[in-house]
């Protein structure tokens, strides 16, 4: 199909510019399934556009000419192939708000400047939200029309399923459940009868020509001013200050306080809960592309969001009670782990487990894969005895016992070797996560001996961080 979606882009180039692709290039991956192409002759620039997804296709073609006929800075649709899922578009060059923000970010006045840019972005928000709908049709939006009951319970579940479960928060599911139904119910008391954009942050905010222009809407639909603004000012990577955010939402509400059916008493009170819906979407996603597919980089966002879920926990008022969720949710913001995926790791971290086979090997978590899982269970096992049974691989008795084997010192030996191989190739290498793992029947006495062993090997020779684990014994805190 890539090939096929490519020609066809090469073709509708052609008919758009009189003239044969010279350069196709794939553009960097999205976290959607669409596929971008740049494709150039000359002078003449385009994005070509690769989704089998028809229904989403449509909305985009539905909203780029809508939110155009507004004055609104989108695209250019050049042309559409429908039936093989391809379109072009205008082409508006790399500079996103993102990379913008990125690029001045030493400067002296950098919070100028930034206050600066969100402002006009801000300055678009009324026209977006407020005047498209008028006379849209929503029937046409993708996945559903509106952001309602069933949109907000879709990501809700998505973070339990992607970001909960895969960073093993724990909860009671019917309890969490009762609470994401009645925090849905609460958002949806705020007015819904706008155009909610859905992913409106930096990276879809174009700056070309001194203009600002929007992309990637394709998933706009009716729903509450909230979300977007929540959208924008509380996006992971931007890292705003707590004082700029408050600027920018008190600009905001006096740009919106010109239109008629804008109550900012009613959008103060639901925005917390908006806020945090938004960041519970992000998490999902960044749960779905780091911990499902592997993919590191979307794991280097969550301490970001989770610095932000911190702040509006203790500084907002969300508006319910629901303690299942809320219980999440402190979970998180204490974790650790979570908050060790940043951008500027460059030292290696060896994660060390100790497990039992019968619960599964510990799932790696830094996006990675590979690493190393070492089979104890042919070795003596402290479990067989009644005298054993209270203590672990970290009490003395046990540690004795396994001391006085000889194959328990060669095991350890060996397995160091090999590890200590990798962590000197990791190091020349600027690698950042190595995974450890050693697994025995129960989980208590040889893989926890083992672990703590290594460990502590490793932290007389190497400059490491290490993050030790012993799952079972977890368990049964």
């Amino acid at each position: 199909m890539k090939n096929i979606s490519i020609s066809r882009l090469s073709e509708l180039f052609n008919d758009w510019s009189g003239k044969s692709p010279e350069i196709i290039k794939k553009m960097p991956e999205t976290t959607s399934g669409r596929k971008y192409y740049r494709l150039q002759a000359g002078e003449a620039s385009a994005i070509g556009v690769y989704n089998n997804n028809k229904r989403e296709n449509d909305a985009f073609i539905f909203l780029s000419s809508h939110l155009k006929k507004h004055d609104i800075n989108v695209p250019d649709v050049y042309k559409v192939d429908s039936k093989k899922g391809v379109y072009l578009i205008q082409d508006l060059g790399d500079i996103t708000l993102y990379k913008y923000l990125e690029d001045i970010r030493g400067e002296k006045n950098y919070e100028d400047l930034a206050r600066e840019i969100y402002r006009k972005v801000i300055d678009e928000m009324p026209k977006i939200q407020i005047k498209t709908p008028e006379d849209m049709d929503f029937s046409i939006c993708y996945p559903r029309a509106e952001f309602d009951y069933q949109s907000i319970m879709w990501d809700l579940n998505y973070f339990k399923y992607y970001f909960l479960k895969l960073a093993g928060v724990k909860f009671d599911e019917q309890y969490l459940e009762d609470d994401f139904q009645l925090f849905t119910r609460y958002l949806l008391e705020a007015d819904y009868n706008y155009f909610l954009y859905r992913d409106f942050q930096s990276r879809n905010i174009m700056i070309k020509d001194d203009k600002l222009y929007f992309i990637d809407y394709q998933g706009g639909r009716r729903g509450a001013l909230q979300y977007d603004l929540a959208s924008l000012l509380f996006e992971a990577k931007t890292r705003l200050t707590d004082k700029l955010r408050q600027e920018l939402l008190d600009y905001y509400i006096r740009i919106n306080s010109k239109e008629r059916s804008f109550n900012s008493i009613k959008f103060i009170k639901y925005y917390p809960a908006y806020i945090l819906v938004r960041i519970i979407q992000a998490m999902g996603a960044y749960g779905y592309r780091g911990y499902y597919e592997r993919k590191s980089f979307y794991l280097k966002s969550i301490p970001y969001a989770v610095r932000n879920m911190e702040w509006l926990l203790s500084n907002l008022n969300i508006g319910i009670k629901a303690p299942a969720l809320f219980d999440c949710l402190k979970q998180i913001v204490k974790s650790e782990e979570l908050r060790e995926y940043e951008d500027n790791q460059t030292e290696l971290t060896v994660s060390i487990n100790s497990f039992s086979y019968r619960y599964g090997i510990p799932q790696d978590n830094s996006g990675n894969g590979g690493g190393f899982v070492f089979d104890c269970r042919a070795l003596p096992n402290p479990g067989r005895y009644p005298q054993f049974s209270q203590f672990t691989g970290k009490d003395k008795p046990v540690i004795d016992f396994l001391k006085k084997e000889a194959e328990v010192k060669k095991f350890i030996d060996n397995t160091y070797s090999i590890i200590e191989s990798s962590i000197n190739n990791y190091k020349e290498r600027n690698f950042t996560d190595l995974m450890v793992n050693f697994g025995c029947t129960g989980g208590k006495h040889r893989s926890v001996y083992f672990a703590e062993r290594i460990a502590e090997r490793l932290k007389r020779n190497f400059d490491i961080k290490i993050r030790l684990r012993h799952r079972r014994l977890e368990d049964n805190d």
